[in-house]
C-alpha cells in the first residue's frame, strides 16, 4: 500500500490543505516561486507533489522524483495539461486532481459571460467610466429562446445547461460519453458537432485540451457555425484556434466572444484581448474563495483516502498503473 508522509506544495494553495494534512500527519512544506534547478533537487525528497496550474510537471522533474520518493502528484483543480500524465504513468506515480471542487465557479463564471455577451456589460461599462452616455450603441439582446450548444457535458457542462435553462434557453450538447437518455434526463438535446454548429446562438466548450480538441473551434468549424455566434472558452486555452476566431469576429461571421483562458498565459496575442468585440479575463474560472478552499481540501483528502486505503482516491491514472504492475 502507497503511505504518503510527507507532501511539498509548490503553488499558492489555500492553508486548508496544509492544515488537513498536517491534521492526520503528514508533514507538509511550501516552498514557492522555485527554479526548475531547484525542483530537480527537491522533488527526490517528497512522496507526494501538489501543484496548481502554474507549475508545469515535466518528464524530467518526474524522472528525477522516482529517483527517491517520489509516489503522487496531486493537482489541486481539474486540468492536469500542466501535468506531463504519460511519464508520470510510465513511472509508476499517480496523478490525482480535484474535478468537482471548481465546478460551481466555472459554470457561474460561464453564464456571467453568456449575458454579459448578451447585453454588452463591459463595453457599457467602460463607455461610462469614459463619461459617455451611449446608450444606443449597445443595444442587447434577450437570452430567452435562444439555443445554447455546449460542447462537453460534464459537471460544468451540466450546471450551466441547468442554470442557463433558467433563462429560457434551448441547450443542445455534444459529448460522446453521456447517453442520450441521460442527456434527455437534463433537458439537453444530444446532438452531433456538426448538428450544433449552423443552429446554435451561442456555444461555450467544456472539454479538457487534448490532441482531439485542439483547435476544435478553427476556421472551417467556425465557418459551419450560425451567422453571429457567439462564443465562450472558460475551460483550456488552445481549444478556440484565437486566430482564427478574431478574423471570424473581423468580418462578422461571430458577433462576439468572451475568453477566460488562453494559448498562452499571460496571452501575447493583443488582438484578441484588445478586440472590443472580446470580453477577456484573467483566468477566473476557480477564483472563487469557495472554490479554492474546496480543491485545497479536496486534494488533501485525496491523499489521506490513500493513506488509509480507501479505493476513491482521485487519481486518473491509477488503473493504468495497476495493470502495468500485473503485467510485470
Amino acid at each position: 500500500m502507497t503511505i504518503i508522509n510527507n507532501v511539498f506544495i509548490v503553488d499558492e494553495i489555500e492553508k486548508e490543505c496544509k492544515d488537513t494534512l498536517l491534521q492526520h500527519g503528514i508533514t507538509v512544506d511550501v516552498r514557492k516561486n522555485e527554479t526548475k534547478d531547484q525542483l530537480l533537487k527537491l522533488f527526490p525528497l517528497y512522496d507526494a507533489i501538489i501543484v496548481r496550474s502554474a507549475t508545469k510537471i515535466t518528464s524530467d522533474l518526474i524522472e528525477a522524483g522516482v529517483e527517491g520518493r517520489l509516489k503522487v502528484i496531486g493537482r489541486a483543480g481539474t486540468g492536469v495539461d500542466n501535468i506531463d500524465v504519460s511519464a508520470a504513468t510510465k513511472n509508476g506515480v499517480l496523478v490525482m486532481n480535484t474535478p468537482s471542487g471548481n465546478s460551481q465557479s466555472a459554470a457561474e463564471l460561464t453564464c456571467t459571460l453568456i449575458l454579459s455577451l448578451a447585453r454588452n456589460v463591459p463595453q457599457a461599462d467602460a463607455s461610462m467610466k469614459s463619461r459617455k452616455w451611449a446608450r444606443k450603441n449597445f443595444m442587447g439582446e434577450e437570452v430567452g429562446g435562444k439555443v445554447l450548444g455546449i460542447i462537453g457535458l460534464g459537471r460544468i457542462g451540466q450546471m450551466v445547461a441547468s442554470r442557463m435553462q433558467a433563462f429560457g434557453m434551448k441547450i443542445v450538447g455534444y459529448d460522446p460519453f453521456i447517453s442520450k437518455e441521460l442527456a434527455k434526463q437534463k433537458g439537453i438535446e444530444l446532438l452531433s458537432l456538426d448538428a450544433i454548429y449552423p443552429i446554435s446562438d451561442y456555444i461555450t466548450v467544456h472539454v479538457p485540451l487534448t490532441s482531439e480538441t485542439e483547435n476544435l473551434l478553427n476556421k472551417e468549424t467556425l465557418l459551419k457555425c450560425k451567422k453571429g455566434v457567439k462564443i465562450i472558452n472558460v475551460a483550456r486555452g488552445g481549444i478556440v484556434n484565437e486566430e482564427d476566431l478574431v478574423l471570424a469576429i473581423n468580418n462578422g461571421h461571430v458577433s462576439g466572444a468572451a475568453f477566460d483562458v488562453y494559448s498562452e498565459e499571460p496571452p501575447k496575442y493583443y488582438e484578441l484581448i484588445e478586440n472590443n468585440k472580446i470580453i477577456s479575463t484573467p483566468h477566473l474560472g476557480a477564483s472563487t474563495l469557495e472554490a479554492q478552499n474546496r480543491v485545497a481540501v479536496e486534494i488533501a483528502q485525496n491523499i489521506i483516502s490513500l493513506n488509509e486505503g480507501k479505493e476513491n482516491y482521485g487519481a486518473l491514472n491509477a488503473n493504468e498503473i495497476s495493470s502495468k504492475k500485473k503485467q510485470i
